[in-house]
């Protein structure tokens, strides 16, 4: 039963139909940033009622891997050229475009593209490209087998590319725009400024800010509640601390929060939580200390996804018996936010592949006949930090590291032994202390210590250790989507080991791992 809050029904909306790309995702963030609000739908999912319901403002179809050529491939519906607003067709969206408004599309014969290319100007010029071709051409990046071989009646060639010679083609008196190539990524240095001017001719006025989220949120919350109690589950993490500030802020001591403390926490992290939400703002505030049930448990468990599976059912009973001590209570809150909530696109008609299984209050809502107030599930996450900022919590909070669900345990490769986590929290807090010392704290997304499932022979001194190893790790972001390990200097980490092997009893052995996470995947714990 959910009657999640929408403040963004009453903004303009723009529509990004999506084709199974990679980095769909990034073309939501570009509009973001220009305050615009958008949202992303699954191909299949855009029907002619959906769009009489949506009521776009204006509609970009993303990049994907099929061909337009073969039988079954995607398509938007018909009645979305016939909705009269600027639609932006990228890469696989271009060419679904003119095959289906009259152009042709062929395969390959040597004029796929993958990577940086060049784009030429043709003699028009079009308001869709001012600031473009300042310098004479464009970087951009291309990835496409396809091409188009023929323009669709009413388009003209704006730009060319070796392989592209329809890389940017315009249809004005439609408002129809098609490229070849990706605007959203970060190899398209220029593509920001493409995406301004579409929403600029597209009429949007930039009415998506954080402030305006606040008011209209914090009305809806109101709306929706009433008189009736709110459970919120707090993790003492970004999304979930935000939700709680602005509910509170919204309904007051209606709102309780129960704080699960698994034992599987970071070093202090309990007290801070309780301190900043109990002491600080005041919330009403049950500190469910389980962590004896937890890691007893987890004893002798291995197999990481038996962790999650335990950890997450326990976390559900838990949960439940400290929710059901509060009365009158009628919904649940959550800080589910919106890459969550976006449907992946399977061709196959199949489910998507499960990365990871979440840990969340899954299930609760429907085994304790509750509705689900979930304030963020319109946000990416760096949204919902300025939304903290909004709400007036501390920068140093707002800005802290994404923590797993299962806590240390993703962390404890192995069997979970009391041992081993508090040598990792006390290796974590050192690195965590280490990175803020060198003021290098707010340049990386992640960082974290992993203790290794393994003991190796060392000399420290005149004596023989046989202690645990463990791994570094740093990874950089923009967006979560992608990551790149942290280049730390060769000073910085032999310090940092130096310090953990001195500071906590029980290692001998420090590495730092440079995996990076390629686009495409979720998670990286």
């Amino acid at each position: 039963m959910s009657t999640a809050v929408d403040p963004a029904r009453h903004h303009e909306r723009l529509l990004i139909i999506d084709f199974g790309s990679q980095v769909t995702q990034l073309i939501a963030r570009r509009l973001r940033e220009l305050n615009v609000y958008c949202e992303i739908h699954p191909f299949q999912n855009v029907t002619d009622a959906f769009l009489d319901d949506f009521a776009p403002k204006a509609v970009i179809f993303s990049g994907g891997p099929a061909s337009v050529i073969d039988d079954g491939s995607p398509r938007p519906p018909q009645k979305v050229f016939d909705l009269g607003v600027p639609i932006l067709g990228i890469c696989y969206g271009q060419q679904v475009m003119m095959h289906m408004l009259g152009g042709e599309v062929l395969r390959g014969e040597g004029t796929a593209e993958f990577g940086r290319a060049y784009v030429e100007p043709a003699e028009k010029r079009i308001d869709l490209l001012n600031g473009w071709f300042l310098d004479g051409r464009e970087q951009v990046w291309m990835s496409h087998g396809d091409h188009v071989s023929r323009i669709a009646p009413g388009f003209e060639v704006i730009a060319t590319s070796p392989g592209a010679p329809f890389a940017i083609t315009a249809d004005l008196d439609r408002n129809y725009f098609a490229v070849q190539f990706h605007p959203e990524v970060h190899h398209t240095p220029n593509g920001k400024t493409l995406y301004e001017n579409f929403v600029r001719l597209a009429g949007f006025k930039g009415d998506w800010t954080m402030a305006a989220y606040r008011d209209e949120a914090i009305r809806l919350i109101r709306e929706q509640v009433g008189d009736a109690q709110v459970i919120c589950g707090l993790s003492g993490g970004v999304d979930s601390s935000v939700a709680a500030v602005l509910i509170h802020e919204a309904i007051g001591d209606q709102l309780t929060c129960v704080f699960v403390d698994h034992g599987l926490l970071r070093q202090n992290e309990a007290e801070e939580v309780v301190g900043m939400f109990r002491d600080h703002y005041n919330i009403p505030l049950i500190h469910a200390d389980e962590s004896e049930l937890f890691l007893g448990a987890l004893e002798g468990v291995s197999d990481p996804e038996t962790k999650r599976k335990t950890i997450g059912k326990l976390f559900i009973d838990v949960f439940q018996k400290y929710a059901d001590q509060i009365e009158g209570a009628e919904f649940l809150a959550q800080g589910t936010l919106y890459p969550d909530v976006i449907e992946s696109v399977s061709f196959s008609g199949g489910p998507s592949v499960t990365i990871k299984s979440h840990h969340n209050v899954g299930g609760l809502p429907e085994k304790m006949g509750l509705k689900l107030v979930e304030p963020l599930r319109e946000l990416f996450k760096d949204e919902v930090r300025a939304l903290g900022h909004e709400l007036g919590l501390p920068a140093s909070f707002i800005g802290r590291h994404p923590f797993p669900g299962p806590g240390l345990a993703i962390r404890c490769p192995g069997e979970i032994t009391r041992e081993k986590l508090e040598i990792l929290r006390k290796a974590d807090a050192v690195y965590i202390d280490q990175i803020r010392k060198h003021g290098l704290y707010d340049e990386i997304w992640q960082a974290f210590v992993a203790i290794l499932p393994v003991r190796t022979v060392g000399v420290m001194g005149d004596g023989r250790t046989y202690d645990y190893a463990c791994a570094l790790r740093a990874v950089t972001s923009v967006d979560g989507m992608t990551a790149d390990y942290y280049p730390f200097s060769h000073e910085f980490l032999g310090e940092t080991a130096t310090r953990i092997i001195n500071e906590v009893k029980g290692i001998n052995r420090v590495t730092y791992d440079i995996t990076s996470k390629p686009p495409g995947t979720i998670e990286w714990e």
